[in-house]
């Protein structure tokens, strides 16, 4: 059981980082004034190479 609430909390954990990368992105599009959304794009791929991190991070720790 205690694997299943890791395992489903780290879910929970790669969308949020996710989200965040990706408003942080449009934030500084729009403080910017960049039309073509460069922010968003390197905001994003770097908060899915983060989120990857944290979750081998974490998969490391769960017996099977």
């Amino acid at each position: 059981m205690r694997n299943l609430a890791v395992l489903s909390g780290i879910a929970v954990e790669m969308g949020v980082i996710i989200y965040l990368g990706a408003q942080a992105g449009l934030w500084l599009d729009a403080h910017y004034q960049n039309e073509k959304r460069l922010f968003t794009a390197l905001c994003t791929l770097a908060a899915v190479g983060i989120a990857l991190w944290v979750v081998l991070r974490q998969i490391r720790h769960v017996k099977y």
